[in-house]
């Protein structure tokens, strides 16, 4: 450990922010839809602990992105909790604009049209989907195409949209849902994608992962304020000397 620190000169606010980064991850482990923050932080450690000392910079501009990778299906057999598996997002509709979600937890509002849990319309190929109100929950199945259908007859198909190379591009909005700022980027209709009734997606976040990289985190931040103090020490003794 006193190799990589003597030679890693990652700032204090670079280390605050990706401690600020795992926190966040650990916090939603549980939450479903969750999309992990990563950093370019383990690509710095691994650069500065390949490198000579004169080869490392005084200090390493951290990035962060979204990781969109697929998180494990597990079953609820509730009959409005969808996953996803494959590329894509729901659509959910506001009066700000569409934004994209994972997670697949719905429900249906007094108008039995289908929302997410703030009652926000899932958007459906042809617009809100309507669940008539004499048709049961239990009655709804929805095929792995997103087309839905309520006591045998079909009432419409989740409009399920992706990016493509563009994905990295969405930002985070809470609550497992995501905006595309771009104005100039559009969505695409999502393909090999499959739907899958009464499962649940679960966070993407590894918590054996984050947990290794608050301790390394800590660990330099504290050999950080260490070096920061004996810097200011000896600058104080110059100082006394100075002055005597």
């Amino acid at each position: 450990m006193s190799n990589i620190t003597s030679q890693i000169s990652l700032s204090i606010n670079d280390l605050e922010e990706q401690f600020n980064v795992v926190t966040h991850n650990l916090a939603n482990v549980s939450t479903v839809g969750y999309k992990r923050i990563c950093s370019t932080f383990a690509k710095s450690l691994e650069t500065q602990a390949d490198s000579s000392e004169a080869e490392v910079s005084e200090e390493t501009e951290l990035e962060t992105m979204l990781d969109f990778s697929q998180g494990s299906i597990i079953q609820t057999a509730r009959p409005l909790d969808f996953a996803l598996y494959g590329k894509g997002f729901f659509v959910i509709e506001t009066p700000e604009g569409p934004l994209y979600t994972r997670n697949g937890m719905f429900q249906t509002n007094p108008n039995g049209q289908i929302v997410d849990s703030e009652g926000r319309i899932i958007g459906g190929q042809s617009g809100p989907i309507t669940v008539p109100i004499d048709v049961g929950l239990s009655q709804v199945n929805v095929s792995s195409d997103g087309t839905i259908s309520a006591g045998g007859v079909d009432i419409g198909q989740f409009r399920l949209v992706d990016f493509g190379e563009d994905e990295n591009k969405l930002v985070s909005a809470g609550a497992s849902c995501f905006l595309m700022p771009d104005e100039n980027v559009q969505p695409l209709a999502a393909e090999n994608i499959v739907v899958k009734q009464g499962y649940q997606e679960a966070s993407n976040v590894q918590m054996v992962e984050e947990l290794v990289n608050m301790i390394m985190v800590s660990r330099l931040y504290e050999a950080n304020i260490n070096i920061i103090s004996a810097q200011e020490d000896a600058s104080g003794s110059l100082m006394n000397l100075a002055m005597a």
